[in-house]
C-alpha cells in the first residue's frame, strides 16, 4: 500500500509538471537526506569506538570485501535518488552515520558517482559511536560560502554525566545562484525508550531552532532547509511545539517552517520500521520562502520517500522493511535500515 501511494504521488507530480512545462520551462534539483547505516572503514581508530562497528566485528579477512560491497550499494542509491524527475543525482545530499571524511571520499569517488564531482563538508563530532553527519554537493550546482558545526551538549538525567552525540552541521551556499542554508541533523536515538530519551531530542530541536533563528535574524526571508534522521515523527513534540512546523504550506508564516512529510506520515508512510510499526524519522523541512509559488527563484515542488523495490526486503520476517546492511552480527548485502527522503526544488527558466 505504501509503495502504491508513493507511485500515485509521483505520477500526479509528473503529470502536473509536464502540463506546466508545455508553457514554461524549469530547472529542477533534488535535495535529499540519507542515513547510510554504519558506513565505517576497515581501519581501527583508537580515538573512537569503531571496534563496535559491524565491519570491525567481521573477521579481518572479510572486512575489505564488505566495505567495497557497502560502498557499491550506497553509491547506487545516491546516484538514483530523485533521478526519475531531475535526471540527475541530488544536487545537495545530507548524510548520517559516517565514520570519517575518508569514507565520504571513497563514496564520492566511486565510479557510479565520479562524474557528479561531489564536494564534501564534514566535521568530526564527539559522538560516542564515532559517527558524524556531513553534506555532499555537486560542485557545478552548489557553492558553499560558509560552514559550521554546532555542538549538542546533553547530560544523563540520573548520572549527570555528559552524553556525547552528533553535532548539527550548517552549510550556507549558492544553489545555481540562489542562497540557501542547509542544516544536517542526526538527533539522539530512542535507546532506553521513547519517553526516557525524549529530552535529548527536544534539546536537539531547540538547538536547531536557535540555528534557524540566527539565520532569520539576518534575513527573515532566508531559504532554510533542515534535514536529517530526527528519530522523531513529524507529529512529535519536538516538531510541533519546538520547531512549530506546519503541515500545510499555505499556513506557514514568515520565519516559519513547513514539513511536507507530516501528511505522508499521517497517511501511513514511513522511512524506517521497528517491531511492525513504521516511523518517518527521515525528513526534509523548509522555511516559508521556499514554499512560495513564485518560481523566479528556487521553490519547493514536491517531497518523497525514496523506497524503490530494490531497497526493501523481499521475504522473511522483515518483508517490506528497508533492506538493511547489517543484521544478526553480519553483512546482509543490503543497503540501509532507513529509506532516503528528498524534495524537488524548481525554478523557472527565463530567456
Amino acid at each position: 500500500m505504501k509503495l502504491v501511494k508513493i507511485a500515485v504521488l509521483i505520477l500526479f507530480g509528473l503529470s502536473y509538471l509536464n502540463s506546466v512545462a508545455q508553457e514554461k520551462k524549469f530547472t529542477i534539483h533534488t535535495v535529499a537526506f540519507y542515513n547510510l547505516e554504519n558506513l565505517f572503514d576497515t581501519i581501527n581508530d583508537p580515538t573512537i569506538n569503531d571496534e563496535a562497528s559491524p565491519i570491525m566485528e567481521a573477521s579481518e579477512s572479510l572486512r575489505a570485501e564488505i566495505y567495497i560491497k557497502k560502498l557499491n550499494n550506497m553509491a547506487k542509491v545516491v546516484a538514483d535518488i530523485g533521478s526519475d524527475l531531475s535526471n540527475n543525482s541530488p544536487a545537495v545530499l545530507g548524510v548520517a552515520e559516517v565514520e570519517n571524511r575518508q569514507v565520504l571520499y571513497d563514496l564520492v569517488n566511486h565510479p557510479a558517482l565520479l562524474d557528479k564531482d561531489y564536494g564534501i563538508v564534514h566535521y568530526d563530532s564527539p559522538d560516542r559511536r564515532g559517527i558524524d553527519v556531513a553534506l555532499l554537493y555537486q560542485k557545478r550546482l552548489f557553492r558553499p560560502i560558509n560552514t559550521s558545526n554546532h555542538e549538542l551538549v546533553l547530560f544523563d538525567n540520573i548520572s549527570r554525566q555528559r552524553r556525547y552525540t552528533r553535532d548539527q552541521l550548517l552549510v550556507s551556499g549558492e544553489l545555481d545562484g540562489d542562497l540557501i542554508h542547509v542544516i544536517v541533523n542526526h538527533w539522539p536515538s530512542r535507546g532506553g525508550g521513547e519517553a526516557r530519551s525524549r529530552p535529548g531530542r527536544i534539546a536537539a530541536a531547540q538547538l536547531n531552532k536557535r540555528i534557524a533563528d540566527s539565520l532569520f535574524a539576518l534575513d527573515p526571508y532566508a531559504k532554510i532547509i533542515t534535514m536529517g534522521d530526527f528519530n522523531d515523527n513529524p507529529t512529535d513534540y519536538s516538531f510541533k511545539k519546538v520547531l512549530k512546523t506546519e503541515a500545510d504550506r499555505d499556513k506557514v508564516e514568515l520565519k516559519g517552517l513547513y514539513n511536507p512529510f507530516e501528511n505522508m506520515y499521517k497517511s501511513g508512510l514511513g522511512s524506517n520500521a521497528y517491531r511492525d510499526t513504521w516511523s518517518l524519522f527521515d525528513q526534509v523541512i523548509i522555511s516559508q520562502s521556499l514554499t512560495k509559488r513564485d518560481y523566479s527563484s528556487f521553490r519547493f515542488y514536491q517531497a518523497g520517500i525514496f523506497n524503490k523495490p530494490y531497497l526493501t526486503n523481499k521475504r522473511g520476517r522483515w518483508k517490506g522493511y528497508p533492506f538493511r546492511s547489517f543484521a544478526d552480527g553480519g553483512f546482509t548485502g543490503g543497503y540501509s535500515d532507513h529509506f532516503p527522503s528528498y524534495i524537488y526544488l524548481i525554478k523557472e527558466i527565463t530567456d
